[in-house]
């Protein structure tokens, strides 16, 4: 909408008590604009929509936060990461759990994040639009097993021992945004680190993201809650 703007830059505004939506007759010329024209009288009439029954068409617009969650992620760490050494591979990686015993792969592996120094995995980051939990309502912090086994399998394939969960963080974490968790795999060097971020902030997102990918900080390892 911003973009168009400049279309109507020689245009009055007209007060919304004034708009003439008597005067607009739609037929099978510019039919299409029924619903949008709906639209314009929903909101510039100060009505709303509510859950209750009713006869009257209401308009919904929905996000798949999962995937929506993990662009944004990406994305913010692309630039937070610019003009290091450190590349950010979006979707990526694509290597195969198993092999059968005609060589054929299956089960192939699709990362959320990788962060790559040259042709090196150093970081394999996934991110979950869940709701953690706080540490002394749940030691597990809400973590889903099966996503501790996919990381552990991504850390194995990729042959990376940083492994980092993002979540959203929200006030019922118990603690600032940032590093909230740091697990010893067993049997492994491998770390798997929790990560939130406050998306309610716009503020400084990219370096706030960066701490992510810092490893052998003290300030990280004074956080450790593993």
């Amino acid at each position: 909408m911003r973009e168009l703007a400049f279309a109507y830059a020689d245009i009055a505004d007209v007060p919304v008590l004034a708009l003439r939506w008597g005067d607009v007759v739609l037929d099978r010329t510019n039919g299409r604009w029924r619903e949008l024209l709906n639209l314009a009288r929903l909101l510039l009439g100060e009505r709303f929509q509510t859950t209750s029954a009713g006869g009257s068409e209401g308009f919904s617009l929905l996000f798949e936060m999962n995937m929506l969650f993990e662009e944004y992620i990406a994305r913010s760490l692309k630039r937070a990461l610019a003009g290091t050494d450190l590349r950010v591979i979006s979707q990526g990686g694509r290597l195969y759990c198993l092999e059968t015993v005609d060589r054929r792969q299956v089960f192939q592996t699709r990362p959320d994040i990788l962060i790559k120094r040259g042709d090196t995995v150093v970081q394999v980051i996934d991110t979950k639009w869940k709701r953690v939990a706080a540490k002394i309502d749940d030691p597990k912090r809400g973590v889903s097993q099966t996503d501790v086994y996919q990381m552990m399998t991504y850390g194995r394939l990729y042959q990376c021992s940083k492994l980092t969960l993002v979540y959203p963080h929200h006030h019922g974490v118990g603690c600032e945004e940032g590093m909230i968790g740091n697990y010893a795999i067993n049997s492994s060097e491998d770390r798997l680190e929790l990560f939130s971020i406050d998306v309610a902030r716009g503020d400084d997102v990219q370096a706030r993201l960066s701490r992510a990918c810092r490893s052998g900080s003290k300030a990280l390892a004074d956080r450790s809650v593993g």
